[in-house]
């Protein structure tokens, strides 16, 4: 073999080697509630206007329909959780995805969602919220 064809060669082997060892970064997966019908992912951050917005909504729904829903928030702009983002496609925060006791995605919405809305959907789901001391 000539030296034109090793120079050639080098740098396809170089991509082999580093490609095969590379590692690859895994998104860590969401451990689902076994207890919970409805797992309620809001995907924002503490920095944002909308998403700020949406704190009480999430704590109001967790207050009202217990152990039904389990409710997890991820701040993607936080380093250790802007995977979240990825992993669920997000174009714009806050975006609420909702999923099955498998892990099914049910539905989701990008933006402020409002308490009414969200009570409305997760009752289709057959889920009964608590009356709170508010009397909702």
């Amino acid at each position: 073999m000539d030296n034109k064809h090793l120079l050639f060669l080098t740098p396809v082997f170089m991509l082999i080697i580093l490609g095969c060892s590379a590692k690859t970064e895994e998104i860590p997966e969401i451990t689902l509630n076994d207890t919970a019908k409805i797992t309620f992912v809001e995907l924002g951050s503490v920095n944002c206007i909308p998403c700020k917005q949406m704190q009480p909504v999430m704590a109001s729904i967790e207050s009202r329909y217990g152990d039904q829903v389990e409710v997890v928030f991820y701040d993607v702009w936080q380093a250790d959780q802007k995977e979240f983002a990825t992993q669920y496609g997000i174009r714009l925060i806050p975006t609420q995805v909702f999923l099955d006791k498998e892990g099914n995605e049910l539905m989701r919405h990008e933006g402020f969602f409002p308490e009414a809305e969200i009570d409305a959907f997760l009752q289709q789901q057959g889920l009964k919220a608590h009356v709170n001391h508010t009397g909702t």
